[in-house]
């Protein structure tokens, strides 16, 4: 039955329509190609996502050699939330992409850019689904290697410059996170994550572990953009084609979360590394650092999308917290926001790529007055910006809402007011956008009138804005998925 070999489909499908985007470089065909794969992937990750609701944690051993010996994908409510936030958002940007990417990218390169799509693609959902320790590292880099090439396809000269940096940077983050992996591996003797959650907890916290975990932590780390480890981010989000900046925001970042959240609750979990070391003091620390100084870098920033950039640091911040606690309520908050901060930011670059079709690089000077020329684009800002807040009725209140809970919970009243403080400065930021797009009295002047977006990118874009105030409203799926994957989380740390 075809239903017994989806975890091998979610790889096997992008991985193989990549090569096929090379073979033929007809720029359209490619295109397709890479639209087709992508909702295959969606679809089996719902397959998937039904079949864990129905019967549990599956496992899939590739090649029929049985787990701990052989590569086991493993999917469990924890993962497959984080499969369909990236399948979804990898299928709704392909869906968006053809004529944002005819505009911002050379002709003659995109079939590298959709071969480089679904690589990354291949590579995030390879990392979330597998559950072998090496294949993490492997599929962690094929992600990294096309995330660098994606970026560097845009036009502008400095998209060189951050996929270089971000080149560096990430090859540091996976040197450490191989050398973690490695010191494990000497430990145990195994790579399977499941046996290796088993046998840590019949260890005692010794130096060996616990450099293994301080590598882990710090290479993942980087790649999750985790302040001060972040240096890469905004330059790579700002100028990278808006097709990339949009995957990247809502994908990538979200698949390291992941990481993190599945080595110190699950792998090291039974070691009790919460309680035994400062894990969750140095992540509430570095949490609240990111959460002010990212959101008060973005204010003063001139170009719009760095502005997000810095803001999605700042983003990060909220998640990283609720990891930092170890309590049911505060991880349903981090793992929702996983899901809220998706559709958020993904929305407002898609919203944001139907801009610079229009007015090139988008900056406030070049927006003032864009309400009155694109209306219905400027609206989707103003609701995605309005969940960026945390305002009532959109998804992002509801993370912020379930945060404070845990916050409370512990009876850390300084702490909630600290989260409404940060969202206040981002209020000022988003401010400065709904300001510049219908208070000023200057009318663009530079409009392109040899490109316009197509219909589905406004179709797409207005459906991730819509999505902003459905999600506050309807949470079925967003708090409930997340509220399992949170308690799957900690009965991992306490079996």
């Amino acid at each position: 039955m075809i239903s017994t070999q989806l975890p091998a489909l979610q790889i096997v499908v992008p991985l193989l329509a990549a090569p096929l985007c090379v073979i033929v470089r007809h720029p359209r065909t490619c295109w397709i190609i890479a639209l087709v794969a992508s909702w295959i992937t969606f679809a089996v990750s719902i397959g998937l996502f039904i079949e864990v609701q129905n019967i549990g944690v599956i496992s899939y051993a590739m090649g029929n050699w049985a787990p701990p010996w052989g590569i086991e994908y493993r999917i469990d409510s924890v993962n497959v939330y984080v499969i369909l936030i990236v399948s979804s958002i990898g299928a709704l940007v392909s869906s968006y992409a053809l004529a944002s990417v005819n505009v911002e990218i050379d002709k003659d390169r995109h079939y590298l850019f959709w071969a480089s799509y679904l690589l990354c693609l291949t590579g995030l959902l390879g990392v979330t689904i597998t559950g072998d320790a090496f294949n993490i590292f492997v599929f962690l880099e094929i992600s990294s290697l096309s995330t660098y090439v994606l970026i560097a396809l845009g036009r502008n000269r400095h998209a060189l410059y951050a996929a270089f940096r971000y080149l560096i940077l990430g090859t540091i983050g996976a040197t450490f996170i191989v050398i973690g992996i490695g010191l494990l591996y000497l430990m145990t003797g195994t790579l399977n994550l499941y046996d290796l959650s088993s046998r840590l907890g019949d260890m005692s916290l010794t130096q060996p572990q616990l450099a293994a975990l301080a590598f882990l932590t710090v290479g993942i780390s980087l790649k999750l953009a985790l302040f001060p480890l972040h240096l890469w981010l905004p330059n790579a989000y700002a100028f990278a084609p808006s097709v990339v900046t949009s995957f990247l925001a809502a994908t990538a970042t979200k698949v390291a979360v992941y990481l993190l959240l599945r080595f110190a609750y699950d792998v090291f979990g039974k070691s009790q590394v919460f309680s035994e070391l400062p894990l969750g003091e140095v992540l509430l620390v570095l949490s609240i650092v990111a959460m002010f100084v990212a959101s008060t870098v973005a204010i003063f920033q001139h170009d719009i999308k760095r502005m997000f950039a810095y803001s999605s640091i700042a983003q990060i911040g909220y998640i990283t917290l609720g990891a930092s606690f170890a309590s049911q309520t505060a991880l349903t908050a981090s793992v929702v926001h996983l899901f809220n901060h998706a559709i958020t930011k993904g929305g407002i670059f898609l919203l944001l790529g139907i801009v610079a079709i229009r007015l090139g690089q988008p900056t406030f000077k070049k927006i003032e007055g864009l309400g009155k020329l694109m209306p219905w684009t400027s609206a989707g800002l103003v609701i995605c910006g309005l969940s960026l807040i945390g305002v009532p009725g959109t998804a992002g209140f509801i993370s912020k809402w379930y945060l404070v809970l845990a916050v409370l919970e512990k009876g850390w009243w300084w702490l909630a007011l600290m989260i409404l403080a940060s969202s206040l400065l981002a209020v000022l930021y988003v401010w400065r956008l709904v300001e510049a797009m219908y208070f000023s009295k200057t009318e663009i002047s530079t409009l392109n009138t040899g490109a316009s977006p197509s219909l589905s990118m406004y179709i797409i874009a207005s459906l991730l804005a819509v999505s902003c105030i459905f999600f506050g409203f309807h949470t079925s799926f967003s708090v409930d998925g997340a509220s399992e994957a949170a308690k799957a989380l900690m009965e991992y740390t306490n079996r």
